[in-house]
């Protein structure tokens, strides 16, 4: 079988092993490895505050002091719920020091999805930013121990002042927490502990195959988010597939701008990689278009990690021309499908490609890339050393011919123990073949004899109209190429007569509104698709609804359109 060839490991670039001897290392072996080995060196910049390996090292094992001595032990999970800072860093290894495990929490989820996620991690100590707490107050949930820190505590002075003027908009409806609110509460601040405690954490035995490490949740688009367990080994073996993958991005001398959020698998892998590999991490709180392309100029960033949404942002951006965007070793894409047209048009743009990457959350993040010097446009690319990657068929546990479409499926040590108290999930997302443990990552695509993979969409989003199969994705690719449309995402309502109705939400451009009929974009579907794909209902918005990092969010799409 093909499969079991490997044929993607001819399109390994020279450097590239076929096969990896990862450590037996727990995270905070590795994080003091690399602090000792750069301590001198920068670790993070944040918004003009520097902070030094060395240095970087001393507060985390204070703070794990610290945290030690209020109760946290192995086992225990620490909630989160930060926005991207020094803190959120020192937070997270000094919590992996002692074998605790971080379930990180959206700052922009609402009170419910908090309580959800609390209580289903069985959380009790709470790291939280001091402005986001009131959320966490109406949740009712009592904590062992609540930490709390200010978005100003590592700014440099001068900027502290205005501290408020670097949380995105995302947070504006929160209202700070005052002196006032918190003066009866029991909680600690972060800082304080740092300070007040010595770098001296207790030594923690670790089961690095077995011990979670992070609990991340699922995004619930199928329902109520499920925790991934997360171990020692899948965050190090992921750090060690990757890198040797890229073997061009060299320890000790790159320069990242860290933006993407902490609290999801791609920012907190930036987090580790960056720390482990001895970057310079350029943190940035949001997103911000202009703080991503200032901070990639001024810092000199080596290599940039972006997302579909963001290169949709830069391509025609008058602002992104300030980037030399030549002179990065690599440019990569994901979190999301990469369309083709978007591809294409930064190309043309930049003169640079987008090399597409592929991941889940259930995966530690990424399993696939696209190589340097071998990127396919439209392929999400070949597995990283020490995975394998196959085809299952979606609805039986077996493997489908090379070139057919069915749904991907990843073995190797990054993969996830399993989901977090649901043995069931876990059970139907995991199967034996060919002598190997596969994760079924819900995704539908294919293998070409050369080892690539290309993707379609996922299972869930899979639209059958009168039998046959229609991609949500493929649709939404063609409605991209009109030039009168500026976004497009397409789902599946149900119909009795036929299974599933094609459904299109369409924002048209500023100049096409009131200019275009809903008729007219199914006329120009039907010039570009099969009969049955072309949508039947056509309803134009003002927004699509997206996920944290810039995916359509199908699932709110989906809501309310049962006919």
């Amino acid at each position: 079988m093909l499969y079991e060839e490997k044929p993607w490991l001819k399109n390994y670039p020279p450097g590239v092993p076929h096969k990896l001897d990862i450590p037996m290392d727990t995270v905070g072996e590795s994080f003091d490895r690399s602090t000792e080995r750069w301590a001198n060196q920068d670790a993070i910049v944040f918004y003009g505050k520097t902070i030094k390996y060395k240095e970087l090292r001393d507060k985390v094992d204070r703070f794990a002091t610290a945290l030690s001595k209020m109760g946290v032990k192995k086992g225990d999970v620490v909630a989160f719920l930060l926005l991207n800072s020094p803190e959120h860093i020192i937070a997270f290894f000094a919590v992996l020091k002692l074998g605790a495990i971080v379930t990180p929490i959206s700052p922009v989820y609402v009170s419910s999805e908090i309580k959800h996620q609390i209580e289903d991690s069985g959380a009790q100590t709470l790291i939280c930013q001091d402005f986001l707490y009131q959320n966490v107050e109406r949740t009712g949930i009592l904590f062992k121990n609540i930490i709390l820190t200010n978005i100003t505590d590592s700014l440099p002075r001068l900027k502290r002042m205005f501290g408020k003027s670097i949380v995105r908009k995302d947070y504006e409806k929160m209202v700070a927490q005052t002196k006032m609110s918190l003066k009866n509460l029991d909680f600690h601040m972060m800082k304080d502990l740092i300070e007040e405690n010595p770098p001296e954490p207790p030594s923690v035995k670790i089961n690095v195959m077995e011990d979670v490490a992070t609990l991340p949740f699922t995004g619930g688009t199928t329902g109520v988010p499920k925790g991934v367990m997360i171990t020692h080994h899948n965050l190090i073996s992921h750090n060690w597939q990757y890198f040797s993958f890229y073997p061009f991005i060299e320890a000790g001398k790159e320069v990242l701008v860290a933006y993407m959020p902490f609290y999801h698998a791609g920012g907190q892998t930036m987090v580790i990689q960056g720390v482990f590999r001895g970057y310079k991490l350029v943190v940035l709180t949001t997103p911000e278009p202009d703080d991503i392309l200032h901070s990639c100029v001024l810092h000199g960033a080596t290599f940039f990690q972006g997302t579909p949404a963001i290169y949709e942002i830069f391509k025609d951006y008058k602002k992104a021309r300030i980037v030399h965007w030549r002179k990065l070793k690599i440019i990569t894409s994901g979190a999301d499908t990469l369309n083709e047209s978007t591809a294409l048009d930064w190309k043309d743009k930049t003169g640079t490609e987008l090399h597409d990457i592929y991941g889940l959350t259930e995966l530690t993040c990424l399993s696939h890339g696209s190589p340097l010097g071998k990127n396919k446009i439209g392929s999400i690319g070949i597995p990283f050393p020490n995975l394998d990657a196959a085809i299952l068929d979606a609805e039986k546990d077996e493997f489908v011919p090379v070139g057919e479409m069915g749904e991907i499926a990843v073995s190797g040590s990054s993969v996830t123990i399993g989901y977090w108290k649901q043995p069931s999930a876990t059970a139907e997302c995991k199967v034996t073949l060919g002598g190997k443990t596969w994760w079924r990552t819900g995704d539908l695509g294919r293998m070409e004899e050369d080892g690539y993979f290309y993707i379609y969409d996922r299972k869930r989003d899979l639209i059958k109209y009168k039998g046959l199969r229609v991609y949500a994705r493929e649709v939404e690719e063609v409605l991209k190429t009109n030039p009168k449309i500026k976004e497009a995402g397409v789902v599946g309502v149900p119909d009795v007569k036929v299974g599933q109705l094609v459904k299109a939400f369409v924002v048209l451009e500023s100049e096409a509104r009131g200019m275009i009929s809903e008729q007219d974009i199914m006329d120009y579907c039907r010039k570009n698709l099969a009969p049955y794909k072309v949508p039947k209902i056509v309803e134009f918005v003002g927004e699509i609804p997206k996920t944290d990092v810039g995916k359509v969010s199908r699932r709110e799409l989906k809501e309310g359109q049962e006919l």
